[in-house]
């Protein structure tokens, strides 16, 4: 179910209404689980794009995202972005991974 289509950013609550609907029972709790598992082993990548509510990107690469505020959905940005200069890890410390999330909006009219 979660990696039947191509990349994609699920919630743990929006997985759990997909497994519903296609009649699979479990419980929230198990969803959580797995998908925390599957971060850990390394087939997920946890963005957590407002500070409350994490996305799982099937996509596991660097690349950054749009984060459409009022909407609640997590999107990739298109390619062509590009980073020039990546700060330098403080002494005694590695970068261990990026995160680029730019928060959109709907314009007001």
């Amino acid at each position: 179910m979660l990696f039947l289509r191509s990349h994609r950013h699920v919630t743990a609550e929006g997985l759990y209404e997909e497994a519903l609907a296609a009649n699979a029972y479990l419980s929230l709790a198990t969803v959580y689980n797995t998908l925390n598992q599957f971060t850990e082993a390394g087939l997920l990548r946890r963005i957590a794009a407002d500070g409350i509510k994490s996305f799982f990107d099937t996509d596991t690469s660097v690349h950054p995202h749009f984060y459409l505020e009022g909407e609640d959905v997590l999107v990739d940005v298109a390619d062509g972005l590009a980073f020039t200069r990546i700060p330098e890890a403080l002494p005694g410390h590695e970068i261990a991974r990026l995160d680029v999330i730019v928060h959109l909006r709907r314009k007001r009219v």
